[in-house]
């Protein structure tokens, strides 16, 4: 269930996603924060930058949270996502035994705005997989949905 903080760390990740589009990349953030509100870290999509496919707001952001926190176990942490994530960074989610996922902009909005998403919601990845990540979509959507629009205009836009 949403709360009000959920918006304020969703901003954060709002912010990097929009930090990456300046900086000509997809429009993708993301926020981990622990149990006690303590923000681990923030990032955005760098996948053009390094050439590198896997290089997702939410796997980068892992990375830098794993790292801060000297550990792999991100256990009782929650992360944010502007868009609902893919199935490699659900996976990436899971195996960090993140609690929750607090997303915005659903996989449907990214495919409109031209990505090549795979269709297979974050629901079903975790009833299909047995995870017990808990799930709360809609979070700032219109905010998040906004973000491709910004990205379209930015005149920097490749999709992948």
């Amino acid at each position: 269930m949403l709360n009000m903080a959920d918006d304020t760390f969703m901003r954060l990740a709002v912010q990097k996603a929009r930090e990456g589009i300046q900086n000509g990349q997809t429009p993708f953030g993301a926020c981990i924060v622990s149990s006690d509100a303590k923000v681990l870290a923030c990032a955005h999509n760098v996948v053009w930058l390094t050439t590198d496919i896997t290089a997702h707001g939410e796997v980068n952001t892992i990375r830098e949270a794993c790292r801060n926190a000297g550990a792999i176990d991100l256990s009782g942490c929650t992360i944010y996502s502007t868009t609902e994530p893919c199935p490699m960074c659900f996976a990436a989610i899971h195996w960090a035994k993140i609690k929750r996922i607090v997303y915005g902009a659903s996989i449907a909005d990214a495919q409109a705005a031209g990505f090549n998403e795979l269709a297979i919601s974050n629901r079903v990845m975790k009833d299909e997989g047995g995870s017990p990540v808990e799930i709360d979509g809609g979070c700032l959507r219109e905010e998040c949905r906004a973000l491709f629009q910004e990205w379209k205009d930015s005149g920097k836009a490749r999709i992948y």
